[in-house]
C-alpha cells in the first residue's frame, strides 16, 4: 500500500466518521476527533469512565498522523503511519466495525414543490492484497447505479463533493433498483477481477522465481539424507506459504446511495 494511499484512505474515514481537520499538508494531517472517535481509538476507558460518572465536560483528543516522513515538515510531531503499523491496522478494523454498510441520500437543492428522483447507487471500497512473501495493498472505491450498471470509479472521493443526509430530503422520492445489492456486488467484484487479468504480473514471476531458488537450496540440504522425514516437507510447505503469490479482494465497507440523475 503506498503512502499517498494511506493518505487519502485516513481523510475518507475520519471525514466519514464525522471529524473535522483540523490542519493538513503534504504528509501530515491533524484530526479533532469525535467522542466517539476518541473512544474507538485511543485507549482511554478510565478517562470515558471516570467522565460519565462525574458528569464532566467531555474533551476528546487531536490526533496528529504522518504519512510521509519526508513530506511533512520538521516540525510536525506526530504518529507515523505506514502499512504494518498497529495504529493502521487499528483504523482498518476499526473502519469495517463502524461502516460495514450505510444508507445516505443526496441532500439536494432543487426548487420547492419539484419533486426530484433519487438514483440507487452502490457504493464500495474494497482492499486489493497482493501477497507472496512480500505484500502491497491497493484500495478501490467503485460505484454501480442499480438502474442502468454504470460503473464509476473513486466513487468515495465524489461522494465527498456532495451533501448527503441519513434522511430523504423533501420533495425526492427514490426509484426502484432493477439491479439487486447481491448482484451488483457480484458485478463490482467481476469488474474488479478483471482489472488485475488484465495487470502486468511481473511481481507473481520474480516470486516464483525466489520460491524456486529457495526449493533448490533446500533440496541441496536434505541431498544427503536417506529419508528427508517431516521436517523436510514442513520447510517445504513453508516456503509454499511465503512464496505463493495470491490476490485476495475485501470489502472494507459498503452502502447504498441516492443520487440526483447528474450527481456522478
Amino acid at each position: 500500500m503506498q503512502q499517498q494511499e494511506i493518505h487519502k484512505f485516513l481523510e475518507r474515514y475520519f471525514h466519514a466518521n464525522g471529524c473535522e481537520i483540523t490542519d493538513k499538508g503534504p504528509g501530515y494531517m491533524t484530526v479533532q476527533l469525535t467522542i466517539d472517535l476518541d473512544k474507538e481509538l485511543m485507549n482511554r476507558p478510565f478517562y470515558w469512565h471516570y467522565l460519565e460518572k462525574t458528569g464532566g465536560i467531555p474533551n476528546p483528543m487531536q490526533l496528529t498522523l504522518i504519512t510521509n516522513q519526508q513530506l511533512a515538515p520538521p516540525h510536525i510531531k506526530g504518529e507515523v503511519i505506514h502499512f504494518g503499523s498497529p495504529r493502521l491496522h487499528q483504523i482498518f478494523d476499526s473502519a469495517r466495525n463502524l461502516a460495514g454498510y450505510i444508507r445516505l441520500y443526496e441532500n439536494h437543492r432543487q426548487a420547492p414543490g419539484k419533486q426530484v428522483p433519487l438514483r440507487p447507487w452502490l457504493g464500495m471500497n474494497i482492499r486489493v492484497s497482493y501477497q507472496c512473501d512480500r505484500k502491497r495493498d491497493v484500495f478501490k472505491s467503485i460505484g454501480l447505479q442499480l438502474i442502468n450498471g454504470q460503473m464509476v470509479e473513486s466513487f468515495h472521493d465524489r461522494l465527498l463533493g456532495m451533501s448527503l443526509t441519513p434522511k430523504i430530503p423533501d420533495y425526492s422520492f427514490t426509484l426502484s433498483p432493477l439491479i439487486m445489492p447481491g448482484s451488483g456486488v457480484f458485478r463490482v467484484a467481476n469488474f474488479i477481477k478483471a482489472e488485475i487479468e488484465q495487470e502486468d504480473h511481473k511481481w507473481a514471476d520474480e516470486a516464483r522465481k525466489r520460491w524456486q531458488k529457495d526449493l533448490t537450496l533446500l533440496e541441496h540440504f536434505y541431498e544427503e539424507a536417506e529419508e528427508k522425514g517431516e521436517s523436510y516437507e514442513n520447510e517445504k510447505t513453508a516456503l509454499q506459504e511465503q512464496y505463493e503469490p495470491k490476490v485476495n479482494i475485501s470489502i472494507i465497507n459498503g452502502g447504498l446511495f441516492y443520487l440526483t440523475d447528474n450527481a456522478v
